[in-house]
């Protein structure tokens, strides 16, 4: 199988969005939020949303199954109060529970959690409850900076996150660390701020002793691994400087292979160890466009995995399933129920 462990509803139906207007616009007036059951989308239009966005790229590119969480940027967890990030994360994640039942060969659900700047994780726990033990959801995303770039809560090392690690350890799912979108001027959401959360993220792994607290905790650090993988040699040498151990993170910590060129995944390939990459694209998302010089989209990462040479066939099998399927072991059973 050919499993992207990364994708967002994107193509959502532009009702969702208007709920979501309606509800920021109405944030000091409670009485006149939207209710969950205001939001009026069919099953067709679930479907013609999807046909013709992620199922169509899936089935031209080669593949399967794609890993599918609510639209990144529009978490938006800076927004409104707790309150409004719980009523958005239900509604959010119920339409992707309704995408996954509708299209079940190709699409597993991962949930948004209902953060917000200030406030205790563990308030998230009841949401990823529902996800997981109720809707068969097979992971989550964890935003790092719910302040939307300004980076007011405590480091993910920090204890005030444990309440909700201890959740994800018990429900044995792993967590996408992946920020929402930037407020702060001085970030361009896609192109510094998801990448800066995805370094930052790592760093702070780095240098805390969080996988002894819990061995069985598992991140999934996206677009590649922001800078890290390019800057192996700093972080190893900061650790080596501090009496730790790159290597010590890697039962723990995955990366992605959503990076845009061939260059970046080569040299990703060549760095981390194949047992820690997970194929991703994040398709119809940051990059939507053509390459001029090829002709071929940005996102498109499977051809680029399949142009480097050094991989084996072994290879290729950890990176498109096995390691997927071993990082999210909800979604293996998931997948075996279906015969697969």
């Amino acid at each position: 199988m050919i499993i992207d462990c990364h994708g967002h509803f994107t193509t959502a139906p532009r009702t969702l969005h208007d709920w979501r207007a309606r509800q920021l616009a109405a944030v000091n007036e409670p009485a006149n939020q939207p209710k969950a059951g205001d939001l009026k989308i069919s099953d067709d239009e679930i479907r013609e949303a999807i046909a013709g966005g992620q199922l169509k790229m899936q089935r031209e590119r080669g593949g399967d199954l794609t890993i599918f969480s609510p639209i990144a940027g529009q978490m938006a967890h800076h927004l409104g109060n707790q309150q409004t990030s719980y009523a958005w994360s239900e509604v959010a994640n119920d339409l992707i529970y309704r995408v996954c039942e509708l299209f079940p060969d190709n699409f597993a659900p991962v949930c948004q959690l209902p953060q917000s700047p200030g406030q205790a994780p563990e308030n998230c726990i009841p949401e990823l409850r529902r996800c997981v033990e109720q809707l068969g959801f097979v992971g989550c995303n964890l935003s790092p900076d719910p302040s939307g770039g300004y980076w007011k809560d405590p480091p993910l090392t920090d204890r005030w996150w444990y309440p909700l690690y201890e959740e994800l350890v018990r429900l044995d799912v792993p967590a996408m660390v992946h920020v929402s979108s930037s407020c702060n001027p001085c970030f361009h959401g896609t192109g510094a701020h998801y990448i800066n959360g995805d370094t930052t993220a790592f760093m702070q792994f780095l240098l805390s002793d969080i996988f002894k607290d819990f061995p069985k905790l598992r991140f999934v650090i996206p677009h590649g691994g922001g800078a890290v993988p390019y800057h192996w040699g700093r972080y190893r040498g900061i650790a080596l400087d501090q009496k730790r151990e790159i290597e010590s993170l890697l039962s723990n910590v995955f990366f992605d292979t959503c990076v845009y060129h061939q260059p970046g995944v080569e040299f990703l390939t060549n760095v981390v160890p194949v047992e820690n990459i997970l194929f991703g694209s994040e398709m119809i998302g940051a990059v939507r466009g053509r390459n001029p010089d090829t002709g071929e989209y940005f996102d498109d990462t499977k051809k680029y995995l399949d142009a480097c040479a050094r991989l084996s066939a072994e290879d290729r099998h950890k990176i498109f399933e096995a390691n997927t399927r071993r990082v999210y072991p909800r979604l293996d059973a998931r997948l075996k129920k279906l015969g697969k």
